[in-house]
C-alpha cells in the first residue's frame, strides 16, 4: 500500500466545484526519505521504509544514527513501513513527495494518535446513560456505572469490563477520506473530514488501492 508520513497542520474549509463548503484537514505530507528498501529475497516481503521530520542526534540511539547514515540523511522523527509500495520506483536515500503518491479525488486512510482525555467516567468513556431517574434515593447516581457483577459468583470483577479509566491517547484509523486538494509546492494535502490527533501530531496517510 502506498502512502506517506505527515504532520497535522490544522483544519480549514474550501469550496468544491459545486459551490459547497467542505471541511478539510490540512496535512503536511512529506517530503519523506527512503531509509530502507525491503525485498522478497532479503526480507521475505517487499516494502519501503520512509522517514519524516528531523530529530536531534543526541536523542537518537547510535544504531539508528547508523541506519539513517546509510540512507545519506540525518536522524528522523518518525519512520514507517509501507508494504508493496509500487507507485514510484525509489532507491535508498531518495525523496518521496506528496504529488508523486496522491492526486485530487483519491481515497485515503489516516492513522493517528487521538487526543488524551485523562481519567474519565463510564458516561464519557463508553457512552453509558447512567442510572437514570433521580428517585428512590438515586439523587447522586446520575453518572454512575451501576452494578458491575454478581456476589457469590464469580466473586470478582470480570476482566475487560467497561469501567472508568484513562480515555484517548490510542491509535485510531479513519478510513475512506477523500483528497480534496494538493499543494505540492508547500507539501500540503487537504483531506475531507477530521482525522485523529492534535495540531502538529504525526499522521500516516495510506492510499486506498483501486481494484
Amino acid at each position: 500500500m502506498n502512502g506517506l508520513i505527515g504532520k497535522k497542520v490544522g483544519m480549514t474549509s474550501i469550496y468544491d466545484d459545486k459551490g459547497r463548503n467542505v471541511a478539510c484537514t490540512v496535512i503536511e505530507a512529506g517530503p519523506c526519505i527512503v531509509t530502507q528498501v525491503k525485498t522478497e529475497e532479503n526480507d521475505g516481503y517487499s516494502a519501503l521504509q520512509l522517514g519524516f521530520g528531523d530529530a536531534k542526534a543526541k536523542n537518537t540511539p547510535r544504531p539508528l544514527q547508523g541506519h539513517f547514515k546509510q540512507a545519506g540523511t540525518g536522524p528522523k522523527r518518525k519512520v514507517a513501513e509501507f508494504r508493496d509500495f509500487n507507485a514510484v520506483d525509489k532507491a535508498l536515500g531518495d525523496v518521496v513527495k506528496v504529488d508523486e503518491i496522491f492526486a485530487e479525488g483519491d481515497v485515503v486512510h489516516a492513522v493517528g494518535t487521538s487526543k488524551g482525555k485523562g481519567f474519565q467516567g463510564v458516561v464519557k468513556r463508553h457512552g453509558f446513560s447512567g442510572v437514570g431517574m433521580q428517585t428512590h434515593g438515586q439523587h447522586n447516581r446520575g453518572r454512575a456505572p451501576g452494578s458491575i457483577g454478581a456476589s457469590s459468583f464469580p466473586s470478582k470483577v470480570v476482566k475487560g469490563l467497561r469501567m472508568a479509566g484513562r480515555d484517548g491517547g490510542s491509535q485510531v484509523k479513519v478510513k475512506n477520506l477523500r483528497v480534496v486538494k494538493i499543494l505540492p509546492e508547500r507539501n500540503l494535502i487537504l483531506v475531507k473530514g477530521a482525522i485523529p490527533g492534535h495540531n502538529g501530531a504525526i499522521v500516516i496517510l495510506e492510499k486506498k488501492p483501486k481494484f
